[in-house]
């Protein structure tokens, strides 16, 4: 018996239009479930295996929790895309630029419209 991966994470959000807006704007994210005006949605992040980022409407909740780590084929094309996208930039907030890490990625951070801490990286080398 193992545990092979995370199916979903789910945030809690105080305005599901803003966040909506956000998150649909990056690329390979598609709404499955709900919408603005729901009080749950359901992003698949399109990949060979099914993952999801799930959205809850809760006007009293703490961001601070940690990271979450997407992976993506090109960490630089991804920022250029999302610095440049109007409703990326303005609700959210980059905390930097892309960069090599030590560990062997090239990341950056952002934070979502609700402060949620989010990395894309893209692994260095042979993966």
């Amino acid at each position: 018996m193992k545990v092979s991966k995370i199916s979903a994470v789910t945030l809690l959000v105080s305005n599901m239009k803003r966040s909506v807006d956000f998150y649909s704007k990056i690329p390979d994210f598609k709404i499955v479930y709900g919408g603005s005006e729901a009080q749950f949605t359901s992003f698949l992040i399109d990949n060979a295996v099914k993952s999801y980022l799930n959205l809850k409407l809760n006007k009293t909740h703490s961001t601070d929790f940690g990271r979450i780590i997407f992976y993506t084929d090109d960490v630089d094309e991804l920022f250029a895309y999302m610095q440049d996208d109007k409703i990326i930039s303005e609700l959210g907030k980059f905390e930097s630029k892309p960069e090599d890490a030590v560990w062997g990625e090239r990341f950056f951070h952002v934070l979502d419209p609700d402060g949620y801490k989010l990395s894309f990286a893209t692994p260095l080398g042979d993966e």
